[in-house]
């Protein structure tokens, strides 16, 4: 795969994000790709303080319609970007699904699962492990997530 096709994939994980931001959800999103022609299969955003289901962060809605589309619970052709470091519970998803490429943007020193915190690829030895590389347009996916709980700071103090 080429670098424009993986700045597309980048671009649309960003966008994702963006439209969760726009819907009051924080903004998150996973986009899962054929590691070899770039396209593709499923992108979903953070979904789960409207629907106030906890597991329904962007990476969990990804590998499930990924999974779906392909008619396989194990996705090892494909890689995943997700906009911040998945947190303990993504990252073991991400790792029961076999895919075998993680990349992500923003590192999450609170809540990570993979170079912060927990860090389930170091700690959980029976867990297939992915390739990971963090801080792909870190400073964009990090300045969205920032403006969203600035902005829930500010509503809350304003109703305080």
């Amino acid at each position: 795969m080429n670098d424009e096709k993986m700045q597309k994939i980048i671009a649309l994980a960003i966008e994702k994000a963006e439209d969760a931001f726009r819907k009051g959800e924080i903004p998150i999103a996973a986009v899962i790709f054929h590691l070899e022609t770039g396209e593709v299969i499923a992108a979903a955003a953070n979904d789960n303080g409207k629907k106030s289901v906890a597991t329904n962060h962007a990476e969990m809605l990804a590998i499930a319609a990924a999974s779906e589309k392909v008619g396989n619970r194990y996705l090892s052709k494909y890689g995943i970007f997700v906009t911040l470091e998945p947190c303990p519970m993504c990252a073991a998803a991400i790792s029961f699904a076999k895919i075998p490429l993680l990349l992500f943007g923003a590192e999450d020193e609170k809540g990570g699962g993979v170079v912060h915190g927990a860090r389930i690829y170091e700690t959980q030895k029976n867990l297939f492990i992915p390739k990971v590389t963090g801080g792909i347009e870190k400073e964009k996916c990090a300045a969205l997530l920032k403006k969203f709980f600035k902005n829930m700071r500010e509503a809350k103090n304003a109703n305080a």
